[in-house]
């Protein structure tokens, strides 16, 4: 591969990457990701010591330890645009010479894992429970971007949720780290996760302007292939993004989300502060 131009991967005078204003020291093996900038303290505060802090827009990074173990922590802000941003930087960081401008003849992988919350598509899942997403379907375009190997499995989900909800778009959908999906989540419930560009019309929602696709949540909710074993679980904004990325770039990612809603039900869980910090303690002492 040619070296890599000034323009593509942007260095900062300190020799740091562009967003995130974070040198290769600063990634841990092990990456937790949030979206919520303010969930960054929320996972340093069990940290035993936190040795490094940067605030760069709203990608905020605490390097610290957690029962030996050191960890890097992470904010995105929200959407699949922000993941990109990120994963592509934390990559370079690991697995390009930033002198050289070169990729490295080893390749490091990573072990990255998204902690969010969510609102469930099933009326059986409970408020406060902890979901881990095998599978995410993507309903943004960024994937129409790069070339995303994807298993017959997976294509054949993406076409049959088109054909069976109307969009007029095939999501994708790809699986997430079996590896992390084991060692993380085996209490906990498994769930196919719809990734939308938006939090409103895409997540079925409609306040004053004019929807396109006004059965929406109702089409995801009873959504289920022939076989009657893949249903979608929830939705959030970011899941399908990652696990893309993680294809593309051969790191290990999973994600796992607190539902804090039930949107067939219609209800919200106003405190779900515990919640979220006792997932975010399951995972760090799991991963």
């Amino acid at each position: 591969m040619p070296r890599i131009s000034e323009t593509d991967l942007i260095l900062n005078k300190d020799g740091s990457v562009y967003h995130l204003n974070l040198l290769p020291k600063h990634v841990s093996d092990i990456v937790i990701m949030v979206g919520d900038p303010g969930r960054v303290y929320r996972v340093s505060q069990f940290f035993d010591e936190v040795d490094f802090e940067m605030n760069k827009r709203e990608f905020i990074t605490h390097v610290g330890r957690f029962n030996g173990k050191r960890i890097t922590v992470m904010s995105t802000g929200i959407g699949t645009d922000n993941v990109e941003i990120a994963l592509t930087e934390l990559d370079a960081l690991v697995n390009i010479d930033l002198k050289t401008r070169e990729p490295k003849t080893k390749k490091k992988k990573l072990k990255i894992i998204r902690i969010g919350t969510s609102g469930a598509l099933q009326e059986d899942i409970p408020i406060g429970s902890q979901l881990i997403s095998e599978y995410g379907v993507g309903l943004d375009n960024l994937m129409n971007f790069y070339n995303l190997p994807l298993t017959h499995f997976e294509k054949r989900i993406g076409k049959d949720i088109k054909q069976q909800t109307g969009l007029g778009f095939t999501p994708y959908v790809i699986r997430g780290s079996e590896l992390l999906l084991k060692r993380i989540g085996h209490d906990m419930l498994v769930g196919n996760t719809v990734t939308a560009p938006g939090f409103y019309a895409p997540q079925g929602r409609k306040i004053r302007a004019a929807v396109r696709f006004p059965k929406l949540l109702d089409d995801f909710t009873c959504y289920h292939n022939k076989a009657g074993s893949f249903w979608l679980t929830n939705f959030e904004m970011e899941t399908a993004a990652y696990y893309a990325l993680g294809r593309l770039l051969d790191h290990e990612i999973i994600s796992v989300n607190a539902i804090i809603a039930n949107r067939v039900k219609k209800k919200f869980m106003k405190n779900h502060d515990k919640v979220i910090d006792d997932l975010i303690r399951k995972v760090l002492e799991r991963v």
